[in-house]
């Protein structure tokens, strides 16, 4: 041991990370494992590692006893006042047994366990980084694949992308550069495990705030996300200041902001909605694109029924029930969807004068009636 070796946990320290100090304890205590390994010894010992010159010292530890029973363990105290008469009973006295060719006996024993804890102190920093990040955007690289997971290297650490967290629109070689939504960062036996998303609407959100300027400032405020990943999402926007425009900040100069998330999301289509405490008017605005001619609200059931021109309903429902699937959870109302001609068969449109409760009428056909027929 020498200088050196305090040089070269200087220059660990800062290439990984890693506490000098962690690491000089953990060579002590590989140190005395290896002196009661080599040597055959069972005492109490304490290795002095000089932070200033690199040189190390082993200590026997023994108890000031009345009667020795175990004198590796333990010393009598004439013995302990011969050394020094200031030993009181039950004092711990040490006395150094640094053997010749420790050093070299040393240095090959305790390496394995020096490189452990060294492996066990770097993964705790790198669970230390990651657990900070969880629901949060990366930017990763990939850098393999099998039937299970995509390995995506973060820097100090490959993240797990499982299949179902993948987007079924796109196709994932080696190399490849693509962000990543942390869901979740494990402690194990093997370190840190992270795994992520491409899928999640949390993604969707991390995109917009670093597009938009006015969501990152707090300006803008994005309230509900959903997602069917690689197809199409909705967003709900909203802002306290009257002379901003929430769509409009998210949408940007000549959709200039919104078509990067496009792009990045590989095509998927984004529907950018102003939200609004009142339902009828929140539940119209995520139909979007489809025009709505009245909301009619049940509070109890949280649900709605929402009349659309004829010529909207298919837009209204959207392919395979889509549009009004994804309003509904943007919104968190149940939605039902009626053309106008079928309302007004129905009864409940258009609206009387004295007022209609929907709970008298009969219900509304729902997007499953729809696609059904």
């Amino acid at each position: 041991m020498s200088s050196e070796l305090l040089d070269a946990l200087t220059i660990l320290e800062k290439e990984k990370g890693i506490s000098k100090e962690v690491i000089i304890e953990a060579i002590e205590a590989a140190l005395i494992s290896a002196y009661k390994r080599n040597f055959n010894q069972a005492q109490n010992v304490r290795v002095d590692l000089n932070r200033e010159t690199g040189t190390m010292r082993v200590f026997a530890r023994k108890d000031v006893v009345e009667e020795v029973y175990d004198p590796r363990l333990e010393i009598s105290l004439s013995e302990a006042q011969g050394i020094n008469p200031n030993y009181m009973l039950n004092d711990v006295i040490e006395m150094e047994v640094t053997p010749k060719d420790f050093g070299r006996i040393a240095a090959q024993t305790a390496k394995q366990v020096v490189t452990q804890r060294v492996r066990e102190a770097e993964r705790g920093v790198i669970y230390s980084e990651f657990i900070d990040r969880e629901e949060d955007i990366m930017t990763g690289i990939v850098q393999r694949i099998d039937s299970k997971f995509i390995y995506v290297s973060l820097g100090k650490i490959e993240a797990l992308l499982p299949v179902s967290e993948q987007m079924p629109n796109e196709t994932y070689k080696p190399h490849d550069r693509i962000k990543v939504f942390i869901t979740k960062v494990e402690k194990t036996t093997k370190g840190p495990q992270i795994f992520v998303s491409r899928t999640h609407p949390g993604l969707l959100k991390r995109l917009f705030e670093i597009e938009v300027p006015e969501i990152y400032d707090g300006t803008v405020e994005i309230k509900s996300v959903s997602r069917e990943a690689g197809d199409r999402s909705k967003i709900s926007v909203h802002s306290d200041n009257p002379e901003v425009d929430p769509v409009g900040s998210c949408v940007g100069p000549k959709g200039q902001r919104v078509q990067a998330i496009v792009n990045e999301l590989k095509g998927e289509k984004i529907d950018i909605v102003r939200w609004s405490e009142d339902p009828i008017e929140f539940v119209a605005n995520a139909l979007s694109p489809s025009k709505v001619v009245e909301v009619l609200v049940n509070e109890e059931e949280k649900a709605t029924t929402v009349i659309v021109p004829d010529y909207q309903l298919s837009l209204a429902i959207g392919k395979r029930g889509q549009n009004a699937r994804l309003a509904a959870k943007l919104t968190g109302w149940k939605i039902d969807i009626k053309s106008e001609s079928d309302a007004e068969k129905a009864g409940i449109y258009p609206l009387q004068s004295s007022g209609s409760d929907i709970d008298d009428e009969p219900l509304l056909t729902s997007v499953n009636d729809e696609l059904a027929e």
